[in-house]
């Protein structure tokens, strides 16, 4: 007797499965809005008080809050009424011209690095486009494969990190 093997079908197949382009532009976007938290794990507080140059615990009193026992990053309210993190500054860039910066760009934590690649906005095809309108880095630049973006997804760790 031979089993036929069922083969998956483009229904079954996540709407994004051809694939997404992101390219971070560092415009920091994604660091202002509403309210909201940045979760950091006790791997990446560590991460953050090495390359600040400053004990754990200082770090903590300086940059964190605890909401329901979890750890976020501090938020504060900008001129416009938005709440920006922390760690995000805006600098000069010319006469007149002021962009806004990550200062801990190289360490910062795994929700930020997996942005966008989040199940809310992969959840349809309809929420990635809302959220690309205020990301200029969404569907331009680096081609993901599904398997990059599932893994992005998916992570529990900086992606590719490979230790300090």
């Amino acid at each position: 007797m031979r089993l036929k093997v069922v083969q998956p079908t483009d229904s079954d197949k996540p709407w994004y499965s051809k694939g997404l382009r992101f390219s971070c532009t560092q415009c920091g976007n994604c660091c202002t809005g509403g309210p909201g938290y940045v979760w950091t794990s006790s791997v990446e507080i560590d991460r953050f008080a090495c390359y600040l140059r400053m004990d754990r615990s200082e770090f903590l009193k300086k940059y964190c809050r605890v909401i329901g026992g979890k750890v976020s990053l501090k938020e504060r309210k900008n001129h416009r009424g938005e709440y920006d993190c922390v760690f995000l500054e805006e600098i000069e860039v010319g006469p007149g011209r002021r962009k806004r910066v990550c200062t801990v760009y190289d360490v910062r934590p795994l929700q930020c690095r997996t942005w966008p690649f989040w199940d809310g906005l992969l959840r349809s095809r309809e929420a990635w486009e809302s959220a690309s309108r205020g990301c200029p880095g969404m569907n331009r630049g680096k081609q993901y494969s599904l398997q990059e973006i599932e893994s992005l997804r998916d992570a529990d760790d900086w992606p590719g990190y490979t230790g300090d």
